[in-house]
């Protein structure tokens, strides 16, 4: 236990993770409700299209800001740019919560909304995992992204299943469905009051770098840094591949759950939570094994069983099978995403960290949008529906696992 547990022998990573898991909680009760929410408004034929614009438009502003925000991680302070970010979605989720109170909010104000979102994390995710490796030794740095990982994913479990529970008992004393969403929103903007106040806690200092050049300097010198290393390059392919092709599964979810298994919003959260679980127990994995021999090995044969099980799932016509192999995606798709993360964190030194995270998080963060849009269209365009492009994708990410086996390019000697 020890061993799984050790990153929070560490008092700052002890603190920030508080903060961050009851953030995360409240972040992923409103991503439940919102593609909910965005379910309930739009017609049958849009529903696919408009969950994956949804989280196409919450994304898009890691690929447009999130190389700057690298370039601000390494100028600035980690800890003041993380408060921005947070106050910046503290508002975004209020004047969601707002709308839903007056009976106005339509479908753009929820696109708007969540590209607004998309900025603030731009320049605060760099921020943050850049942080992660101020807060711990250089040997438990993988134990703490493990960690991290499992914050988040705790969040994805008890998220979804407050918003279950919220939206039953709402019902069962006569208040509408969109009440209870309401209360979602208005909960997820207090929970940043939370990881406000233990960003303020953290004794962690800035160290401002040591020549000052400008903006595009330092850009145009984090690109070439991962340039030059081909096992960053190759990390980083990988993790947009990942994501692009993997992510798709979470956004479809709503869609499984009435049009596969004709049930509510109480079966979407439930599906959410049972992926959620999968991933804590695949990062706890990870926690335990710690920094290890042949980790890139391990990252591509895991992504193929990925891409294994979410075509079973695809195939999948009875709920609890469909549960089951929910729960071992997560595990799979947390166990590809913590080693990969751990492998680019040892990688990178300090004074380049905000710049190589940046890129990562924009070929990770960034291939979210993108598939979700792509798959979103196809899934409105091809007669098999999200059924057959989950498959598709699941097919797609045993190829890319298969050709990083073969030709290498640096993962393998990670």
């Amino acid at each position: 236990m020890r061993r799984t547990l050790v990153a929070f022998t560490y008092r700052d990573f002890r603190v920030q993770w508080i903060g961050a898991c009851t953030s995360s909680i409240g972040t992923w009760m409103q991503i439940v409700a919102q593609n909910w929410l965005v379910v309930s408004l739009a017609s049958d034929a849009n529903r696919p299209f408009l969950l994956g614009l949804d989280a196409f438009l919450q994304q898009l502003p890691i690929i447009l800001f999130s190389l700057i925000g690298g370039v601000f991680a390494d100028r600035y302070d980690r800890r003041r740019t993380l408060l921005t970010s947070q106050y910046i979605q503290m508002g975004t989720s209020a004047m969601l919560a707002i709308l839903m109170y007056f009976h106005v909010v339509e479908i753009w104000h929820i696109l708007a909304l969540s590209f607004v979102t998309g900025c603030a994390q731009s320049f605060g995710g760099p921020a943050y995992q850049s942080l992660i490796p101020s807060l711990v030794d250089q040997k438990d740095l993988p134990n703490a992204v493990a960690l991290n990982s499992i914050q988040f994913n705790v969040a994805r479990v008890i998220g979804p299943l407050l918003f279950g529970l919220t939206l039953s008992v709402f019902q069962r004393y006569g208040y509408s469905e969109p009440q209870a969403m309401n209360l979602c929103f208005l909960l997820n903007s207090l929970s940043f009051v939370v990881v406000i106040n233990t960003l303020m806690m953290l004794r962690v200092k800035h160290i401002p770098p040591a020549k000052s050049k400008g903006v595009s300097d330092e850009l145009k010198g984090g690109i070439s840094y991962v340039r030059s290393h081909e096992s960053l390059g190759a990390l980083i392919v990988l993790a947009a591949a990942t994501t692009f092709l993997g992510f798709a599964l979470l956004t479809f979810l709503p869609i499984f759950a009435q049009k596969i298994f004709h049930e509510g919003a109480d079966t979407y959260s439930h599906l959410m939570a049972f992926s959620g679980a999968g991933s804590i127990v695949g990062a706890l994995l990870v926690a335990w094994l710690g920094k290890y021999k042949k980790m890139g090995l391990t990252a591509l044969v895991v992504q193929a069983v990925y891409g294994v099980l979410i075509i079973a799932f695809a195939l999948s016509r009875t709920l609890w099978l469909s549960d089951i192999l929910l729960f071992f995606t997560g595990a799979t798709l947390m166990i590809v995403f913590s080693t990969v993360t751990s492998l680019v964190q040892l990688i990178a030194p300090n004074e380049m960290r905000g710049r190589v995270m940046s890129i990562y998080m924009l070929a990770f963060r960034g291939g979210m949008p993108l598939g979700s849009l792509v798959s979103g269209w196809l899934a409105t365009t091809l007669s098999g529906g999200a059924p057959m492009v989950i498959g598709i994708n699941g097919a797609l990410l045993i190829v890319v696992a298969t050709y990083f086996l073969v030709r290498n390019h640096g993962v393998l000697d990670s």
